[in-house]
């Protein structure tokens, strides 16, 4: 990181530019490390690097040399102040149905009546391989698993034990995973 003289920092600080952009490109490894370690669910590393970089403004328009702190330090810690809020505004539950949800594909057109008919007999059929694969208790854990009961609660239904149901799921995990791939028995 070249070093930041008082004078590049004011001229930044005045709108200068070229000392702006001076500032950047000497503050740019720390904002890019800055930006890796705020990756999270919901912030990605381009969103977190522009959320460091408005961190490094705001440090330029705060900044008071009188202070007794070195500009690199203190623009060190307003970027990661800057990362960090939004990371934590990222995570919020508030958030969480945009950063779970999926992409629209508004190019992609809608399959037709051809396609759906290929799919359904295509999905029969599987279910017909899988359901001839698996026992009759392992039919019925799979099909309380998929409905959201416990493994505890489908034991209670089976007048079996837990772990009785943690091994058909198991079981029947491997017979699905070598339905997908044969080569995996």
């Amino acid at each position: 990181m070249a070093h930041l003289t008082p004078q590049l920092i004011q001229d930044a600080k005045a709108g200068n530019e070229t000392a702006l952009a001076a500032v950047l490109a000497s503050m740019m490894p720390c904002l890019r490390i800055t930006a890796a370690r705020g990756v999270c669910p919901g912030l990605e590393q381009e969103d977190a690097l522009q959320e460091g970089i408005i961190g490094l403004f705001a440090a330029l328009k705060s900044y008071r040399p009188d202070q007794g702190t070195g500009f690199e330090t203190y623009a060190s810690v307003c970027i990661q102040n800057a990362v960090s809020a939004a990371a934590r505004a990222a995570g919020r539950k508030k958030h969480g149905p945009l950063n779970n949800s999926l992409p629209l594909d508004e190019d992609q057109p809608s399959p037709g009546p051809e396609e759906i008919a290929i799919r359904r007999e295509q999905m029969a059929a599987t279910l017909e391989a899988i359901s001839s694969r698996l026992s009759p208790f392992e039919q019925a854990v799979l099909s309380r698993y998929l409905d959201g009961s416990s493994y505890q609660q489908i034991a209670c239904q089976l007048g079996r034990t837990p772990k009785a149901v943690e091994n058909a799921l198991f079981r029947l995990r491997r017979k699905l995973r070598s339905e997908q791939d044969p080569n995996q028995a």
